[in-house]
């Protein structure tokens, strides 16, 4: 009798020791190293992101899909005509975001198997790229996916200071550099942020026809008082403003975008833009970290899209946190631009009412998943 007591304590006392570590923030018991390998270090201790996903459900095509001349090999090739390509940046601070948008488009969409996700992650981070297509596939197994590492060694010297710090990180430009860093046969891609839901089927945003020479596609608000995006000093400089002569440029955000790349090759659109992060560099003439030189590159020659597809600014504005409500009329995308993120509310107890709408597509384990996974691992 005793010794079954004996050993209902061991169990029990084990137990509540596997339950706090499991549970324990990592970077309360451990240091990282400056730079990881596939989630290992130099000295061969494996890195705990603090972060685990559930498995997604799958999501099929629908019989009337084209099918992928690949699909029957069980791989798919990006130069294939059938895929839709889509590209999001991949780092740890928004993997949560990233794993929930992902999700969310394939949910919605009618021939989820005929999409290609193109993650950019900087190789200059903490952990090394080559840990993300590991944590990617195991929340979507199925997934037609590249991880690419991004340099920004270059991009860095031509960053400047912006009115919110996390708007300086030379990962918010990879978008510039899309054209470079995907294959040359991929000709169009969708730009999505890590804070959007997509809740329609994708295929009617990548079917916008992109009209004459446009380059890229997104909604635009006229409304909005385009002037504010840049400094006196730049429209009192008739060189610099100059550049708007003869269009009627309008305010759009760069989160949600159709992008040909193939005209944006030809017309090196790269260059066009770095020039203008350049001058900034000299003249200080905006605030707005990545947003600006599009502007400027663009502004007046964006294919419109309709506004249902960036229901943007629902993380409040870029300094004060607020909560906001969806714009009036039909949505399909919504988008949580701004200082706050759905999933950092949420954790910390103060949602607002359109981040409930985000919960349902989070994919994190909640604390009672990871407790349900060890008692139920334990006994084994």
């Amino acid at each position: 009798m005793v010794a079954n007591t004996m050993v209902c304590v061991i169990r029990v006392s084990v137990l509540v020791l596997l339950l706090f570590l499991f549970l324990s923030p990592a970077n309360a018991i451990r240091s990282f190293p400056s730079k990881t390998r596939d989630g290992v270090d130099d000295s061969g201790i494996e890195i705990d992101l603090g972060l685990e996903f559930s498995e997604a459900p799958e999501y099929r095509n629908e019989p009337r899909c084209p099918v992928s001349s690949g699909e029957e090999e069980g791989s798919v090739s990006v130069c294939d005509p059938v895929l839709i390509h889509i590209a999001m940046t991949i780092d740890v601070e928004y993997l949560r975001g990233s794993m929930a948008a992902v999700h969310s488009i394939l949910k919605h969409s009618s021939c989820p198997d005929n999409i290609f996700f193109h993650f950019i992650a900087s190789n200059s981070s903490s952990i090394n790229p080559d840990i993300f297509p590991r944590i990617v596939k195991s929340v979507f197994p199925s997934l037609n996916f590249r991880v690419y590492a991004f340099d920004d060694s270059s991009v860095k010297n031509l960053i400047s200071s912006s009115i919110r710090p996390a708007l300086e990180s030379p990962l918010n430009y990879a978008r510039t550099y899309l054209a470079d860093l995907l294959d040359g046969c991929v000709d169009r891609v969708i730009y999505l942020d890590s804070d959007v839901l997509v809740v329609d089927d994708i295929q009617k945003l990548w079917r916008t026809n992109l009209i004459g020479s446009r380059v890229i596609g997104a909604p635009v608000y006229c409304h909005a008082n385009f002037k504010r995006y840049f400094s006196d000093e730049f429209w009192s400089d008739e060189e610099l403003s100059g550049v708007f002569a003869g269009k009627n440029p309008c305010y759009f955000n760069t989160g949600v975008m159709v992008m040909d790349l193939g005209r944006w090759r030809e017309g090196q659109y790269t260059k066009k833009i770095e020039k203008w992060m350049e001058i900034q560099k000299e003249r200080r003439i905006y605030e707005l970290g990545s947003l600006p030189p599009f502007l400027l590159v663009f502004g007046g020659e964006v294919q419109g899209i309709d506004h249902r597809w960036n229901q943007h600014g629902l993380g409040g504005d870029n300094v004060v946190s607020s909560c906001r409500r969806l714009h009036p009329g039909p949505v399909s995308l919504m988008h949580w631009s701004g200082k706050e993120k759905p999933w950092k509310r949420i954790d910390g107890g103060k949602p607002c009412p359109v981040d409930h709408l985000w919960a349902p597509y989070d994919l994190l384990r909640s604390r009672q998943q990871k407790e349900q996974l060890l008692i139920s691992s334990y006994s084994l």
